[in-house]
């Protein structure tokens, strides 16, 4: 279990989950270095939703069950996709479509998207929040915007430790407030 300095409780289980077709692409670096940059010594599991593109469809899918359930025993949540069209990745909506309205019982939950220009920096707001909410998630800080630019020139690390230094701590206490009520 690891805690956030200045956090009221621990947070053990962090997941990512990925909305990018590609495995392993930069919103996959980004979402896991937001999850670090949170909870530096917490373990991260990653849900790269294009591994489940298969069983998406497939109400019931065995592995779409258990990425499912891997995000429900969470902590702390990030989920991470592309700029697509200014939206999210349709991947990612038929991944968010498998849950339940309220199911993520205010999981602590950071939206978070990157785009190859400002011009959609609010759509982590606009279009990826209100989903998110509607699903159960508690997403009590601002969301995170990352340039494509910022992750090749290397600034990817001190965006997320600077935003993690802001908004950790609220984000954290959520998550405990959670654990305490016995949501999770």
């Amino acid at each position: 279990m690891s805690e956030f300095v200045g956090s009221p409780g621990p947070v053990g289980r962090v997941v990512v989950v990925v909305g990018n077709p590609k495995v392993g692409s930069r919103t996959t670096v980004a979402g896991r270095t937001a999850a670090t940059a949170i909870v530096p010594s917490a373990a991260v599991s990653t849900v790269e939703v294009a591994e489940l593109a298969a069983g998406l469809f497939a109400w019931g899918d065995p592995t779409v069950a258990a990425a499912k359930a891997t995000v429900l025993e969470a902590d702390l949540l990030v989920v991470a996709t592309p700029v697509y069209k200014a939206s999210y990745t349709g991947l990612l909506k038929s991944f968010l479509d498998q849950f339940g309205r309220d199911e993520l019982r205010a999981l602590a939950t950071v939206p978070l998207m990157v785009g190859a220009a400002p011009l959609h920096n609010l759509a982590v707001e606009e279009q990826l929040r209100p989903v998110l909410v509607e699903i159960g998630a508690s997403c009590p800080t601002r969301g995170i915007y990352v340039l494509e630019s910022a992750i090749e020139a290397g600034e990817l690390e001190t965006q997320l430790a600077e935003w993690a230094r802001l908004w950790g701590p609220a984000l954290l206490a959520v998550a405990g407030a959670r654990a305490t009520v016995g949501a999770g």
